[in-house]
C-alpha cells in the first residue's frame, strides 16, 4: 500500500510558531538569569541543530541551574547526573539485567537511563573515568548504544556539560572536540551586583518559606511557574526539514571563508569537519530569531568555538567587528534576549552606569570598557524604540561618553 503524499506545510509558518516559543524560553530563562542572554541563546540554537554545548566557568556561576531551567521549558526525556572519577556505568546507562544474565546475556536495562533522553546533562563531564568517556563518544558520535549484543539508537537531540576548567589531558581531547559551542560562564560584574542581590535574595527566600515574594512577578523561574514551551517532537520536525534552512547567499559563505582562515592564521584550530557543522548552528540562530536565512549577525556564534581560554578575547577581536557592523547598518534586527528592553528598564541600567562612571570610584581598564561597552549597548538599544524620550537619552549617553573619553585616562 502506497502511502499519502505529505500535506503541504507552510515552513513560514511554522518557524514563525517556533521561533515565538524559543523566545519565550529565552525570555523565562533571561529573566531569571542576569546577562546570560548569549548563553541562553546558544543552548536554543544547539537544541535547534542538534548539537552539543558544554559551559566552562568557576562553581556558582549559573552553570548548572541554567541547563536545569532549560530542560524543565522543553517537554522532552531528560537525563542528568554529576560525574567523577569514581562513576561507573551503570549510574548513566542502566543496570545489569539479571534476568538476562542468567540467561548468558550481558545487556543492560535502560529504562529512564541515558540511552533513552532526548535531553541530557552531564556535570563536571571531564571528570569522568574512560570507560564512561568511550561510551559516551559512541552516544554523541552516532546516536547509539550498544547494549550486549544489541545496537541501540539513541534518541539524543542534545547534550550539555558544565565544568569548572578546561581540560588539558590529551585523554580528553576527543570529548571537548565533540562540544561544537564552548561557552564560558563567569561571576556577574558590579553592574549587576544589586540586581543579583535582589533575585538573589527573592530566591533564597522562596526556598526557605516556600512562598513567592511581593517583587516576584507571574513568572519568576521558580519550578512550581515553569511549564514546557516546546517539545521534542517540535525540535525533530524542525531537524527533519533542515534543509529548507541550509541554504546560504555566496556572500554569507565568502564572509565565513574569510573568518575562517582569519581564526585558524591565528592558531585557533577548526577543522574541517567543525566548519561545515557551524553551518548547521548559523542556520539554527536564523530558526531562532524566526527567519529562514542567515545574516551576518548569525556569525557571533565563532566566539565560542575556543580550544583554550586564552583564545576567548582573541576571537571577540575577530568576530565582533563582523556582527557589530550588521547590526550598525541594521539596527532594527538587533537582538535582545532575556526581558524586553522597555524604555524604564534601558533608563534603570542608564542611571546606575551613571552613577558607576561619576562616583569617583577607581576602575579598572577592563571594568571600564565594560561599562563602555554597556553603554554601546544601551544606544543600540535606544535606536529602535520611538519617541521624544528614547532621543533624549540617546543624547544623554553621548553626554556621558564623552565625558568618560574626556577623562584624564583617556585624554590623549
Amino acid at each position: 500500500m502506497v502511502a499519502p503524499p505529505p500535506t503541504p506545510r507552510n515552513f513560514a509558518v511554522d518557524v514563525a510558531r517556533a521561533s515565538a516559543a524559543f523566545q519565550d524560553l529565552a525570555r523565562q530563562m533571561g529573566a531569571q538569569f542576569l546577562d546570560k542572554q548569549e548563553i541562553i541563546r546558544l543552548m536554543v540554537v544547539s537544541a535547534i541543530a542538534g548539537e552539543h554545548m558544554v559551559i566552562v566557568g568557576p562553581p556558582g556561576t549559573a552553570k548548572s541551574a541554567m541547563i536545569d531551567m532549560f530542560a524543565k521549558l522543553i517537554d522532552a526525556k531528560y537525563f542528568e547526573y554529576l560525574l567523577t572519577r569514581f562513576t561507573e556505568p551503570n549510574e548513566l546507562f542502566g543496570p545489569v539485567d539479571i534476568s538476562a544474565f542468567r540467561e548468558g546475556r550481558y545487556t543492560r536495562r535502560l529504562e529512564n537511563m541515558l540511552p533513552t533522553a532526548e535531553v541530557v546533562f552531564l556535570d563536571e563531564i571531564f571528570k569522568s573515568n574512560s570507560a564512561i568517556l568511550n561510551s559516551l563518544l559512541h552516544v554523541i558520535n552516532e546516536r547509539k548504544f550498544q547494549n550486549g549484543p544489541e545496537v541501540v539508537p539513541v534518541p539524543l537531540i542534545s547534550l550539555y556539560a558544565a565544568s569548572n576548567e578546561v581540560p588539558n589531558d590529551e585523554n580528553l581531547a576527543a570529548m571537548f572536540d565533540r562540544f561544537l559551542v564552548r561557552v564560558l560562564s563567569d561571576n556577574l560584574d558590579s553592574y549587576h551586583f544589586h540586581e543579583l542581590m535582589k533575585k538573589g535574595i527573592a530566591l533564597e527566600l522562596r526556598k526557605m518559606t516556600g512562598r513567592r515574594g511581593p517583587n516576584d512577578g507571574p513568572r519568576t523561574g521558580a519550578p512550581a511557574d515553569l511549564r514546557p514551551v516546546i517539545s521534542a517532537n517540535d525540535l525533530r520536525s524542525i531537524q527533519q526539514n533542515f534543509d529548507k534552512f541550509m541554504v546560504f547567499p555566496e556572500e554569507f559563505l565568502t564572509k565565513y571563508k574569510g573568518l575562517v582562515f582569519q581564526i585558524r592564521s591565528e592558531g585557533i584550530s577548526i577543522s574541517d569537519r567543525r566548519a561545515v557543522k557551524l553551518l548547521k548552528l548559523f542556520a539554527a540562530s536564523a530558526v531562532f530569531d524566526g527567519r529562514t536565512r542567515v545574516h551576518d549577525g548569525d556569525f557571533f556564534i565563532l566566539r565560542h568555538i575556543w580550544n583554550n581560554l586564552d583564545q576567548v578575547e582573541l576571537l571577540e577581536e575577530i568576530v565582533n567587528p563582523v556582527v557589530d557592523s550588521y547590526y550598525r547598518e541594521h539596527p532594527d534586527e538587533r537582538r535582545f534576549i532575556g526581558p524586553s528592553a522597555s524604555l524604564d528598564d534601558l533608563l534603570t541600567e542608564l542611571g546606575l552606569i551613571r552613577e558607576l562612571l561619576t562616583s569617583g570610584t577607581e576602575l579598572s581598564d577592563i571594568q571600564l570598557f565594560s561599562q563602555l561597552k554597556n553603554l554601546n549597548e544601551i544606544k543600540v538599544a535606544l535606536a529602535a524604540l520611538p519617541g521624544d524620550a528614547a532621543a533624549r537619552m540617546i543624547r544623554e549617553v553621548d553626554q556621558l561618553l564623552e565625558t568618560v573619553f574626556a577623562s584624564s585616562k583617556f585624554g590623549l
